[in-house]
This record gives structure tokens, sequence and C-alpha cells, in this order.
């Protein structure tokens, strides 16, 4: 049995993948702020014959990581795969304006909460048997492009790049790989707005095409399906014609 971890898996990109790595024949342990939804999401789960347990937990509490992956220890043993998705938007304002606790919200949740995951699920990755598991970061296309007025969202995705990076570096020795999907305008309920519109980088209102989320939940499930002796470091799967080749 395989066991997967997912973030933010109460809606949008977590819920698409965590359901679509249920297909694949993992185990999910779904986590996230809120119970509720991450109980709707294990239960369509479980109607078609997965396993999932959800957490309610806050990925940027030290306290609250640890216990979610003690909870994954003991109630499977193990984990093969986490993907790190929780994340916020913040208001979109001038970097200038751009308020000290939004930015800091930003960054507990967006980085040291991926941070704080990885370090748990690195440590049972390593003492395991058999060891070694993957780690799949969320970046974003803003991990390379920022869109206007994100400074603080875009700071928290490109330095998802450099961790990533030292994660994978850092676990070649454990059999431990670490990649990342770079995600641009799929449909979920954060991304609705694109559709009506948004500011583009010469300052004009446009809508922007969006692409169906299980293409992202496809794109998850074969990095989490290769051996470890293979890794896909860096992967973009977008809505063909968004603004983002030549975006600006």
């Amino acid at each position: 049995m395989r066991v997967a971890v997912v973030t933010g898996a109460g809606s949008g990109i977590g819920r698409a993948v965590a359901i679509g790595l249920a297909g694949a024949g993992f185990a999910l342990v779904l986590a996230g702020r809120r119970l509720e939804p991450l109980e709707a999401v294990a239960a369509e789960i479980r109607s078609a014959g997965g396993r999932a347990h959800p957490v309610a937990a806050d990925v940027a509490d030290p306290v609250s990581a640890t216990a979610l992956f003690g909870t994954v220890r003991e109630t499977f043993g193990r984990i093969d795969l986490l993907f790190n998705n929780a994340g916020l938007f913040a208001p979109g304002v001038p970097i200038d304006e751009v308020a000290l606790d939004d930015w800091r919200r930003l960054v507990d949740v967006n980085l040291t909460g991926a941070f704080l995951c990885t370090q748990e699920a690195f440590r049972m990755m390593k003492a395991q048997a058999p060891r070694g598991g993957r780690i799949i970061n969320n970046g974003s296309i803003s991990a390379h492009v920022p869109r206007p007025n994100s400074a603080a969202y875009a700071a928290t995705k490109h330095a998802i790049t450099g961790l990533t990076k030292a994660t994978a570096l850092d676990g070649r020795p454990h059999d431990i790989a670490c990649g990342q999907i770079d995600i641009g305008n799929a449909q979920t309920e954060m991304t609705g707005p694109m559709a009506t519109g948004v500011r583009q980088a010469d300052g004009s209102i446009r809508s922007e095409p969006l692409m169906d989320v299980r293409h992202v939940a496809d794109a998850v499930v074969y990095m989490a399906g290769l051996p470890l002796s293979a890794n896909v470091p860096f992967l973009t799967v977008m809505a063909t014609t968004m603004p983002y080749l030549g975006r600006g």
C-alpha cells in the first residue's frame, strides 16, 4: 500500500489531486484547516473504493504539522508521497502597499508550511523500511513570472523553487525524490475571477482562459507513479493560451 499526504486537500487543486491519487491506488491522508470539506472529499474517495483519512491541521503551526505526521505514522505506518499544496493569495496591491500582516501570513502558510511538512515527511522517509519517498511541491506559474501587485505571493512561490531544489539534493542519499509542479490557470474556486478579468502587466483588465483541474491531477499522478530512480524536477501545466509565455 502506498500512502500519500495532500495538504490543502479540501477543495480546488488539492481535492482533484487527492481523488486522482486515490484512483491510482494511494491511501490518502487529507490535511486542511477545516474538517468538514476534508470529510466530504474522504467520503467521495471511499465511495469509489479508496482509503482516505481526513485530518484538520494548520501546516504553518509546527505543533500541528508534527501532529499531522504523527497521525500518518499511527494510521498507516509510513509515507510514500507528500503533495505540498496548501497556499493562500493576498490582496492585489503594489509592493509599497503590502500589509506586513499579509506578507507574514503568506510566508507562514505558503513557505513555512511547506518547509515544516517537508521536514516531517523527510524524517519519516529516511527512517521507514523500505526507506525513501517522494515530495511534490505546488509551485505555480508565479514561481517563474509574477503577476502585477503580487509581491508576497510571488516571493513565496519563488522560494518554493529553492526549497524544491534543496530537498531534491538533500534527499539523494536517502532515496527521497522531490519535484515541483507549476500550474497556470486551473479552474478552481480561487481562479474563477480570471474568467471575468484580471490585471495584466500593461495595466489592462482582461479575461484569461482556464483549464480543467483534472489535468493537474493527471500530471501529479504521473510524477507520483515514477520509481524513485526517476524524478521530474519541474513540470509546468497551463491553459494553452494564457498570457504566460511572453507575459508582460
